[in-house]
């Protein structure tokens, strides 16, 4: 695949760039035509995306709807058929803005006026359309083989509320009919699978006008959080993890002396209390640190593994806001853990342990990241090269494949991201490992060693789920509902025939309540094929069990499985002890 640069070089493009070089040309493309339908659009930035490609546009009182979304995909079509050309060119800073002056393009004028005085700007050009742009680009608009736009929102100029709110167009591009046609399936069954939808059938959770982005769990929502959160307690106690709990709000010299109000306060909510400013904690690291800091250390209690399954709060931009996957309040499954600076190693590899016993457990593949320090970062040098030092020491000696963010850290020091794998194919980065040697010292923590001298812990921030809520909402699509016996908000349903068998379906279901299996009766006036639809198919129920004549008489149940439309008649007792098993075993 022949791409040509900004500065007129026409080269074989690398594999790897392939795809980027395509979505961003398909931008390029897309805005021609949105020019030719939309003669007054104005245009921002039209970047390419790991899962696509938009251009943020000003249209004015213009608003579109899914035909005029079509018109413009249509128009594309046309594009590309006229195989136009694409052409690089370079101009000094004022020919730049004396070229998009004439185009009435102000918000490329206001983007020159962001670059270096002495930038030149390079534009690419295809029939009467010209962009700015760094490129690489295709050669000629036939190049694209595969696109599609697939919706709109909103975007904020420059992702500031207080700019103008323009229109976002995005689309997806591939370099081949077959490879769209594969992701558009795969579309498909990701929005059969879409947590809000099934959030809603089984009754887990809602949202609400009056407080958005803050969800709410409804009963069965809040029995599968906690069977979530048991576990999290199971195998936190047996790696002697102790837990806290630590308050929500706290005074803003906290936030301060941590560094989070200089890096953090656009993402803080704040109140005003006995006429000083307290802050609604975004993390729970810094009330981790005051319960280390509550009393003196010995060498002899560390590491010292500190949990906390702290409620958080963050301010996210409404438009921004989807489901359980972003939200403005959230649980973390935190951890601080206190450290001599010889246990990194090990406390890290037992870390990254505990995370992959989680998520094989879910049956989640995934890869890790290293991420090293940000451009804002907090502390020396020589901090910084011996925690990112540290990470890598902990991954080499797990022999675990990596790869490197650069620059993309905490702003106290590198980390350790776990991107999970669902059934789709689709990323997550949930779990993280923070090595921290900057809030021991921004809050003087001491220890005291086998001398009788002070010294310095070092602090590792992690968590296993990240949020519960998102943690939950990706489980969600993972099993598409369909969650393990252990996990299911309703493990079993007992299911009448007719009400003529109330009196034993009524004993079944108090020994299923006796042996602590979630479940429920159904004893409605309803035909037994739609009741075994309803919990088999939208409450995704794994077990119905079906009382009768038969059963009642005999002392048995029929046990239908979610995933099968075959009955097995079996004792009650069996039955019991099955389940039980399964729950107790987390299968």
């Amino acid at each position: 695949m022949k791409i040509i640069y900004n500065d007129g070089r026409i080269e074989e493009c690398p594999k790897e760039n392939e795809l980027h070089v395509i979505r961003h040309t398909a931008a390029h493309i897309m805005a021609q035509a949105i020019k030719r339908l939309y003669p007054h659009a104005d245009f921002a930035y039209g970047p390419a995306t790991e899962k696509g490609f938009y251009y943020d546009v000003d249209l004015g009182e213009t608003k579109l709807n899914d035909d005029d979304l079509e018109r413009i995909e249509n128009e594309m079509c046309k594009i590309v058929k006229e195989n136009l050309p694409i052409r690089a060119s370079v101009l000094p800073r004022e020919e730049a803005v004396a070229l998009m002056e004439s185009r009435g393009e102000k918000y490329k004028i206001e983007h020159i006026g962001d670059l270096d005085e002495n930038a030149q700007i390079s534009f690419y050009t295809q029939g009467e359309y010209v962009d700015m742009c760094v490129g690489p680009h295709l050669c000629y608009t036939k190049a694209l083989k595969a696109f599609k736009i697939m919706g709109q929102s909103g975007a904020y100029w420059k992702n500031d509320k207080n700019n103008t709110m323009l229109t976002r167009i995005n689309g997806i591009a591939f370099s081949s009919q077959k490879e769209l046609d594969d992701y558009l399936v795969l579309l498909e069954e990701a929005q059969k699978r879409d947590h809000r939808k099934i959030g809603k059938e089984m009754n887990l959770f809602m949202m609400s006008e009056e407080a958005p982005g803050f969800p709410f769990f409804l009963p069965k929502g809040m029995a599968l959080k906690n069977a979530l959160i048991d576990y999290w307690r199971e195998i936190h106690t047996r790696q002697n993890y102790v837990e806290v709990s630590t308050p929500m709000i706290m005074n803003r010299h906290l936030w301060e002396t941590s560094g989070h109000w200089d890096h953090y306060k656009d993402n803080m909510y704040s109140t005003v209390i006995d006429e000083d400013t307290y802050c609604i904690k975004p993390m729970n690291c810094p009330g981790g640190v005051m319960v280390y800091a509550s009393k003196p250390h010995s060498y002899r209690e560390l590491p010292m593994r500190v949990g906390e399954l702290g409620l958080v709060h963050r301010h996210e931009l409404k438009g921004a806001l989807h489901g359980l996957f972003r939200v403005r309040c959230f649980t973390q499954d935190d951890a601080h853990i206190f450290m001599r600076r010889e246990q990194i190693t090990d406390e890290i590899i037992s870390v990254v342990d505990l995370i992959n016993e989680v998520y094989t457990k879910f049956g989640f593949k995934y890869s890790v990241e290293l991420s090293t320090r940000p451009t804002d970062s907090m502390g020396s040098d020589e901090d910084w090269e011996a925690a990112t030092e540290g990470l890598k020491n902990a991954l080499t000696k797990l022999n675990l494949p990596y790869t490197i963010n650069e620059g993309d850290g905490a702003f106290y020091g590198p980390k350790i991201d776990f991107h999970l794998e669902d059934s789709l194919g689709r990323t997550w980065q949930c779990g993280t490992i923070q090595l921290d040697f900057q809030m021991p010292i921004n809050f003087d923590l001491e220890y005291i060693d086998e001398n009788g001298e002070k010294q310095r812990p070092i602090m590792i921030h992690r968590v296993c789920f990240g949020s519960i809520e998102r943690f939950i909402g990706i489980l969600t699509e993972h099993f598409a509902g369909k969650f393990p016996v252990w996990l299911a908000p309703t493990q079993a349903k007992v299911l009448l025939v007719s009400e003529k068998y109330s009196e034993y379906g009524n004993k079944v279901y108090e020994a299923l309540r006796k042996a602590k299996v979630r479940c429920e009766l159904d004893d409605r006036n309803e035909k037994i094929g739609y009741m075994v639809r309803e919990a088999q198919v939208i409450n995704r129920i794994p077990y119905m069990l079906i009382v009768g004549q038969k059963e009642a008489e005999s002392g048995t149940v029929s046990v239908r499985s979610r995933d099968t439309a075959q009955t097995e008649t079996m004792p009650l007792s069996d039955f019991i002890a099955k389940i039980t098993d399964e729950i107790n075993e987390r299968i």
